[in-house]
């Protein structure tokens, strides 16, 4: 009977020992989360295009006379300047050239000399009739044939003069002088005029894109009236450096290319140092609207599920709430909250996945790290960098 008893007793004593366990556990602390309040501030909307640069001329410097290269005269990729040397070519077959055109002009002067002498010969003999009038018909024509002759004679001596001025070739324009085409003992100018080097003026230079429709009616503005447009450019070269000077819109084409849909602008930048060369591939950025009072979170803030953004938010007792949010444009690892959230909303940047809705946390204040807007704004010219409000 006794051991029936105890057999019978034996879960409740069990059960009640359990519940003793049960309310003498310790209760865990709320999950330890970093929280900041967004950073507010005015941002501007910054537009920003593949470009590749280009020289605004690539003069080519070709051979006008036949004539064996003598001598080069310049460093290949140097700086020229207009009117420099640049290569010598051989002048003894001009010189001959030029010789023979000065006799054959003395020739025809002396024949034009004797011609005229007949005419004012004849001219008497005729009146008093002693010669025959054919005489001096065919001495005045003498004397416009000569005449004739003289002017060929005169255009010979000009045109091998001219040639021999070509046996210099000199720099048409001041700029960077590609490498030579062609060596010294080539024969050049034969029947063409031939490449022999090209030179790109560098100071300024230009920096050609094709902008979507979307961002020219965007921008449209800036870009109706080039000469007048009061838009400034930057320019970020492929190692992500800006570029020391700002740049103005030059040219905008008169239509959009209905195969990419896309217009072609040209934006032109001084460049002094030489730094930027033709061909080289960079990015235009130009400032646009400004978001002013914009709030700015890191985007590991925010939870994206099926094209829908949340974030959690502390209230004053330490409880999570869930906010739903629409989200904007991302700069850098920040990206702008457009609506569903306010600057004074305390949001919890790290330790997402221990917070629940409803729960309580542990807030650890922490700083949102404004340097990508800094950044963007260093890289953007007239944009100034405010201090962020972290409220």
């Amino acid at each position: 009977m006794k051991s029936r008893l105890a057999f019978l007793l034996t879960p409740v004593v069990l059960a009640a020992t359990a519940c003793k366990k049960e309310v003498q556990a310790p209760q865990l602390p709320p999950p330890l989360v970093m929280v900041s309040n967004p950073l507010v501030r005015d941002v501007p909307f910054v537009a920003e295009i593949i470009a590749q640069t280009e020289a605004k001329a690539n003069v080519e410097v070709r051979a006008r006379v036949e004539g064996t290269v003598e001598k080069i005269a310049f460093s290949e990729g140097s700086e020229v300047k207009e009117g420099d040397l640049l290569f010598v070519l051989d002048r003894q077959p001009i010189e001959e050239r030029l010789a023979a055109a000065k006799g054959n002009l003395g020739q025809v002067t002396a024949a034009l000399a004797r011609a005229k002498l007949d005419v004012e010969r004849l001219t008497p003999l005729v009146e008093k009739q002693a010669v025959p009038r054919k005489d001096l018909d065919n001495a005045k024509s003498a004397v416009d044939s000569s005449e004739s002759a003289m002017e060929t004679a005169r255009a010979q001596v000009r045109s091998a003069e001219l040639d021999l001025t070509y046996t210099e070739i000199k720099a048409p324009v001041s700029g960077l002088i590609g490498s030579k085409q062609v060596d010294v003992g080539s024969l050049v100018g034969k029947g063409q005029a031939t490449l022999m080097a090209t030179i790109s003026p560098l100071d300024p230079i230009w920096a050609n894109a094709d902008v979507s429709e979307v961002a020219y009616l965007n921008a449209a503005d800036k870009f109706s009236d080039p000469q007048n447009s009061k838009a400034v450019f930057s320019l970020l070269q492929a190692n992500g450096q800006v570029h020391g000077h700002t740049g103005k819109l030059a040219f905008v084409d008169r239509s959009v290319n209905s195969a990419t849909g896309t217009l072609k602008v040209r934006v032109e930048f001084p460049n002094p140092e030489k730094i930027l060369r033709p061909g080289q591939f960079c990015r235009l950025r130009v400032v646009g609207r400004t978001d002013a009072g914009a709030i700015l979170l890191p985007q590991r803030a925010v939870q994206e599920l099926q094209g829908l953004h949340n974030v959690f938010v502390v209230d004053a007792s330490g409880k999570v709430s869930f906010k739903r949010v629409k989200m904007g444009r991302r700069i850098g690892p920040l990206w702008i909250v457009e609506s569903g959230l306010t600057g004074t909303d305390t949001v919890i940047i790290e330790g997402l996945q221990k917070a629940r809705d409803g729960q309580p946390v542990t807030p650890q204040p922490t700083k949102i790290d404004d340097a990508p807007v800094l950044e963007l704004l260093a890289s953007v010219p007239g944009a100034k960098a405010e201090t962020p409000s972290n409220k």
